[in-house]
């Protein structure tokens, strides 16, 4: 009997925040045997930007006293500054999800919903991958990214309403970003960025670069449908279904809620919001605290139509915000990796050690170690841009003496930084999945896999790039 309850007994996967904590500790450890350094960098103009971009060969050796180790004071203090350096992030995700759940208390969002579904009928899952490929195409030809974190609330309740769960509709505005950034074709913050740091004509390549799309969204769209129909064979396979959040919602119950005039002056002034904020991103180069302001408006507004008191809309909100603080507190603790790393100097290190070890290679083999080192390096330097000039300067010329062109040094770069994004716990997919009210060990489940997936074929694409001579 006892043999059969320990056969039966499942592998308890650690808790997030014990993963991120032992990540931290693992990054303070490093501090004590990494050598410290920096690159020289310089002030470029990268197409009407003034970038700093490193200096190839300036990489030196920082003396450790002159750097901060991680003891136990500064490796505990680590967490500390990583809320500090992280607070806008954070009060985002309280904000936005506080005043989201004044909406939808309020039921207009289940109207909305409810009148979509009617309208669409059996129809509905077109919009799958028609929002997937839209997504992907603003990420993929404009750089639009945190544009649309204000879009996460709906599609996730989108996804409940075409009965499935959350990560199905997270799922569909997430990965369609970001395998658009992935498979970029004119991202003026990543490709434009890095061509003209390599030196290679801007927009080369184009025809292949939008091959590369089209297989993306082949393969991110077979993989919502794929978790689609397990969800359809069985509800309980649901990646969500012991996650409360304010979006569970019945898809029967949603296409027989009755639309009030209430609900539609909600909708008209959520659409103006939205489109204010997507304005706002685009024209006047607004952020997360400009995206907040108008989110707390857009709330406080649909609960004043809805005819709230003020202390009514407090209680509403706080409970929002309540319901976040697992998703807005590990922003923070994943922020205090960066932290340890950063105060000890060992980043240009690691960049520099993983980009000259490609020098002994076969030029194949080498740009297959770009992708990788790329990917690697995604976790410790989170900025698609920043990235770009920290480690084109120093793989551009690298590539040369190996035999790697410039255009498929860019293309590793490209890849290797898009698809981390949906990985590591230092980039956006930690706020995105914080605004979600997804945990991020529930999307790891989900992404995981697919991750092995596109990187093989990611791989498959470098080897075609170097065979054709690209």
């Amino acid at each position: 009997m006892d043999l059969e309850v320990k056969e039966k007994k499942k592998v308890k996967v650690p808790h997030v925040y014990v993963i991120v904590f032992f990540l931290v500790l693992i990054a303070a450890i490093s501090t004590w045997f990494i050598p410290s350094g920096e690159f020289e960098y310089e002030e470029i103009n990268v197409n009407g930007v003034v970038r700093n971009v490193a200096v190839p060969g300036s990489y030196k050796i920082i003396p450790k006293e002159e750097t901060t180790r991680a003891g136990l004071i500064e490796f505990m203090s680590s967490f500390h500054k990583g809320m500090i350096n992280n607070a806008e992030v954070m009060m985002l995700i309280f904000i936005v999800n506080g005043a989201f759940a004044l909406i939808v208390k309020t039921g207009a969002f289940h109207a909305m919903l409810g009148s979509l579904l009617r309208k669409l009928g059996n129809k509905s899952k077109i919009i799958i991958p028609v929002f997937f490929v839209l997504f992907g195409l603003g990420a993929s030809l404009f750089g639009m990214n945190n544009e649309y974190n204000g879009l996460i609330p709906i599609f996730v309740g989108l996804g409940t309403a075409l009965g499935y769960d959350a990560m199905l509709g997270f799922a569909i505005i997430e990965l369609g970003r970001s395998l658009g950034f992935a498979a970029a074709i004119m991202n003026p913050f990543t490709i434009v960025v890095a061509q003209s740091i390599a030196g290679v004509p801007i927009y080369s390549n184009t025809p292949f670069r939008i091959g590369i799309f089209i297989v993306f969204n082949i393969i991110g769209i077979y993989w919502i449908f794929r978790y689609a129909r397990k969800l359809e064979k069985d509800p309980a396979n649901s990646l969500m279904k012991d996650e409360e959040t304010m979006f569970s919602f019945d898809r029967e119950e949603l296409i027989e809620y009755e639309v009030t005039n209430k609900h539609i002056l909600i909708f008209i002034e959520m659409l103006l919001a939205l489109l204010l904020i997507m304005y706002g991103f685009i024209k006047l180069e607004w952020g997360s605290i400009e995206l907040s302001g108008i989110f707390l408006l857009m709330g406080i507004i649909a609960a004043l139509i809805n005819g709230w008191s003020p202390n009514k809309i407090a209680e509403e909100f706080i409970e929002g915000c309540r319901n976040i603080v697992y998703g807005a507190l590990i922003v923070g603790f994943a922020g205090a990796i960066l932290v340890v790393l950063k105060e000890a100097q060992v980043i240009d290190t690691i960049v520099n050690f993983m980009g000259s070890s490609l020098g002994r290679f076969h030029p194949a083999i080498a740009a297959q170690g770009m992708l990788f080192i790329q990917t690697i390096i995604n976790f410790f330097i989170p900025s698609g841009s920043g990235q770009a000039a920290t480690v084109i300067p120093m793989m551009a010329p690298i590539g040369d003496l190996v035999g790697v062109s410039r255009e498929i040094t860019v293309l590793a770069y490209q890849m290797g930084d898009g698809l981390s994004n949906l990985l590591w716990p230092t980039c956006g997919i930690v706020t995105a999945c914080g605004i979600a009210g997804i945990p991020i060990d529930k999307w790891w489940k989900f992404f995981i896999p697919l991750f092995g997936i596109m990187y093989v074929m990611q791989m498959i694409i470098i080897f075609i790039a170097t065979a054709v001579g690209m």
